[in-house]
Formats: structure tokens, C-alpha cells, sequence
């Protein structure tokens, strides 16, 4: 379940509307900050205080210790970093942080209806679907380079959908390859992620880079669900 906070008018931006709807973003930093999870939202120059979405991160257990705002010349970048209640750390179950994905993407929808038709997630949550529908064979692009001796650093760009970032993290667990930290980027109709990973404490060789990436692979471009379950 998505907590959703109460609707008010605080998490409008600015008032003026354009034709061209900017591309939503939202992106997941774990490498940026030793000690906590760092949270970028970005609509063109849409977005208000995200008051709203702050509170909504709150019932999911979480502490936003610091909230940033950068205008230039791409938009309006909010930025939090957020930590566990709990622990006062920062946030490391890929559940818990495919929940803030998908709560902070639930908001921008209820807030900026105009966003369902430029995400992934319009589909299911949104007034309007995306026109376009993303080709998972064209798109999905799997690299694994060194990132020195003890680990490697995995790319993986592919279609948006919910629970992507869980199902990632656990294909390549699941190949026994640890997954040290990274960076889930939402953009649009498109997920970009980046994880530090390692094998035993080493990066990984050639034939488990292999292995990973004709997993991910495999899973990614089979069908997992239909459209009226989405």
C-alpha cells in the first residue's frame, strides 16, 4: 500500500501551465551520502515545497533530515535526504525503497495529473495513460564494467514498471553477487539504474558478467503481466 497524504493545495508549483508537459523524474541516490538516502524530484518548473510528499515519506517510517531546492536552467531539482525512524540511518531494503519510488510517483500524480501521461505508473494509478508505449526489447541496455579491483559497477536501462527496482536487486542477488549501493532513476517511461556489485568481495570476471547480464536480460524482456493487471 502507497501512503498518500491529504489533499491540499500545498504541493502545487508554479500556477502557469505550458503546452509541453517537462519529463518527471525522480531519482534515488544511495551513493551521494554515507549516512542517508538522497531524493531528487524534478517536473520542469511544476513542483512546489512537496510538503505533501514529505509527509506521505513520514508514514512510511521514514526521517526527511534535509530538504534542498535548485533552480537552472533544466527546472526546479527538490532534493531530500531521507533515514529510517527507527534507526536514524540511511534506508537499504530494496523494498522500503521501491515503496518511496512509487509514493513519491503516487503523489506527483494526484498533485500534477498532467504527469500520468509521461510516466510508466499513468497507466495504473494516473487519469491518462502514456501514448506511447516503450519497445522492452529495444530499450533494456545491460553493461558491467570494472569499478576497480573489489567490485563492478552495473548498468541497466529498460522500461519503467512497478516493483523494478525489488526485482533487479533480487535477480542478481539471487546469482549470489551482493549488491553494495547504487543510483534508480526514474525518467519519464524510462528506469536507469546503477549498482556497485561484487562477487566474494572481488569484482566480478568475465563469465559472471555474463551470467548476470543474460539474467537480467532474460527476465526483463519476458512478459510479466498483463494489461489489465497493471
Amino acid at each position: 500500500m502507497i501512503p498518500k497524504a491529504s489533499a491540499t493545495a500545498i504541493e502545487d508549483g508554479n500556477s502557469q501551465e505550458t503546452d509541453v508537459v517537462p519529463t518527471p523524474k525522480v531519482i534515488i541516490d544511495q551513493d551521494s551520502d554515507p549516512n542517508a538516502t538522497v531524493v531528487e524530484i524534478t517536473f520542469g518548473d511544476r513542483l512546489g515545497a512537496l510538503l505533501d510528499t514529505m509527509s506521505a515519506l513520514k508514514n512510511l517510517g521514514l526521517n526527511v533530515v534535509k530538504a534542498n531546492v535548485v533552480l537552472d536552467s533544466s527546472g526546479k531539482h527538490n532534493t531530500f535526504s531521507i533515514t529510517k525512524a527507527s534507526t536514524g540511518r540511511k534506508v537499504e531494503e530494496p523494498e522500503l525503497l521501491e515503496a518511496i519510488r512509487l509514493t513519491i510517483i503516487s503523489n506527483l500524480l494526484e498533485y500534477h495529473p498532467e504527469s500520468s501521461g509521461q510516466l510508466a505508473m499513468g497507466e495504473a494509478f494516473g487519469v491518462e495513460a502514456p501514448k506511447t508505449k516503450l519497445d522492452v526489447d529495444i530499450t533494456t541496455r545491460i553493461r558491467i564494467d570494472d569499478d576497480g579491483p573489489d567490485r563492478s559497477l552495473l548498468s541497466v536501462e529498460t522500461a519503467d514498471r512497478p516493483g523494478l527496482l525489488v526485482d533487479l536487486v533480487k535477480i542478481v542477488t539471487d546469482i549470489n553477487v551482493a549488491v553494495e549501493s547504487g543510483e534508480f532513476d526514474t525518467e519519464g517511461l524510462l528506469a536507469k539504474a546503477k549498482f556497485h556489485v561484487n562477487y566474494k568481495g572481488k569484482a566480478l570476471i568475465k563469465p559472471l558478467q555474463q551470467v548476470v547480464a543474460n539474467s537480467l536480460r532474460y527476465f526483463l524482456r519476458r512478459p510479466w503481466t498483463d494489461e489489465s493487471s497493471f
